[in-house]
């Protein structure tokens, strides 16, 4: 219990710190260079998922198996800290490709350098080895005390719209030094350190964990290309400020909801302990509707009192959106909490597949008759993640004898 109270507060703590600073920033940068800031944040979400390459379930579970191997442990803290630098190197030469090639982000080749270089500090501190220690404690109050530190400086900071590349050079800053404290309090406490390792051992770990990578992909990349589309299409970053506003709003509520699902995970593989999913869905997701019915009715004056009277349209966005909120507790725990006890585990990554081509679908059709608006891609999201839950709901329904057989009656 006490470990997953650490890992909530270590998830969330990212989403929720972002957005208790973001009335400051609507507020200060204005509409477009707060869209400006919420497309690079998008454009980051790809390089994230693909420096992470889905380590934080394949390496975690790697951890949890050889807990008591500190040599074991050194050489998959190398194995995977190699990898991670090779994907970094990677994702820098396409971003600098990237700002050359496409016309809207002409000029912004530096502003993309330095938020690259806060997300591939923030994606080197290595949570999978205190994950599958089952140790978040430490790891989890220094690593938030440093971020809120780092988060209180952009308030200090930054003070005007020409300001707005300080604020991913100050959460480059604070990630970077997190990163450092947590490799001093490995190498103190558990003595897990960096040790030789070959090219070999490293592309090996890589291709263990490409399925999961595919999982994480499939499963952001559509709502982080809905931002990227709108600010190629917009002639001016509002549209794409005041989605991003709203979607700031639906990430934290999912970022919330996330470690319940995580948490579950390895117990839930362990103990194929079905019930308590049903338990888990019958207290929270009352509460869930409530407050996302009550957020429907006070949308427009809910973003205005956050962001500021420029974004009372992101209310528009966020009802569009607000469906996600309903189903995607469900959608979590039904994913691999619930298949990987099944013992169908990869039906989950098919799942986000499919919603990812489902989403493709509707950019497809919005775009061939000319409804690409920031309302209706605020829909077609909720669209895509009501469909992943009815594709998981369906596939638990087909397999339902590995329910009886886990113990349910």
């Amino acid at each position: 219990m006490h470990n997953t109270l650490m890992l909530y507060l270590l998830t969330f703590s990212n989403y929720f710190l972002s957005l208790m600073i973001t009335p400051y920033e609507t507020r200060v940068l204005g509409a477009e260079c707060y869209g400006l800031l919420g497309t690079a944040t998008a454009v980051m979400v790809y390089f994230q998922l693909f420096v992470d390459f889905g380590f934080l379930l394949s390496a975690t579970q790697e951890v949890a198996l050889h807990r008591n191997n500190t040599t074991y442990l050194c050489k998959i803290f190398s194995t995977v800290t190699g990898c991670k630098l090779i994907l970094a190197g990677i994702s820098a030469v396409l971003l600098v490709l990237m700002c050359r090639l496409v016309p809207a982000w002409n000029g912004r080749l530096t502003f993309y350098l330095i938020y690259f270089s806060a997300i591939a500090a923030n994606s080197m501190i290595p949570d999978y080895l205190y994950r599958g220690l089952e140790r978040m404690s430490a790891i989890t109050l220094r690593t938030v005390c440093i971020k809120v530190f780092f988060t209180a400086g952009i308030v200090l900071f930054v003070k005007n719209p020409t300001d707005v590349w300080k604020v991913p050079l100050i959460t480059a800053i604070g990630n970077l030094i997190a990163m450092i404290v947590s490799y001093w309090d490995l190498q103190k406490r558990f003595n897990i350190h960096f040790c030789s390792i070959s090219l070999t051992e490293v592309l090996s770990t890589m291709k263990q964990s490409s399925v999961f990578f595919y999982s994480r992909i499939a499963t952001t990349a559509y709502s982080a290309l809905n931002t990227i589309i709108l600010d190629m299409i917009c002639a001016t970053g509002a549209a794409t400020a005041m989605y991003t506003s709203a979607d700031k709003l639906i990430s934290t509520g999912k970022s919330a909801l996330a470690p319940i699902s995580d948490s579950l995970y390895p117990y839930m593989a362990a103990n194929k302990d079905f019930h308590l999913v049903k338990k888990t869905l019958l207290v929270i997701e009352p509460a869930i509707i409530l407050f996302c019915g009550i957020c429907f009715v006070w949308a427009e004056p809910l973003c205005g009192m956050l962001f500021g009277k420029e974004f009372i349209p992101a209310g528009q966005v966020l009802r569009a959106m607000l469906p996600v909120g309903i189903v995607i507790l469900p959608s979590y725990l039904c994913g691999f909490p619930m298949m990987s006890a099944m013992g169908i585990s990869e039906y989950a990554n098919y799942s986000t597949i499919f919603g990812a081509a489902c989403q493709m679908i509707q950019l497809l059709l919005l775009f061939l008759s000319g409804q690409i608006s920031m309302i209706t891609l605020g829909l077609s999201v909720s669209v895509t993640e009501s469909l992943i839950l009815l594709y998981r709901l369906f596939v638990i329904y087909r397999n339902r004898r590995l329910l009886y057989q886990g113990g349910i009656k």
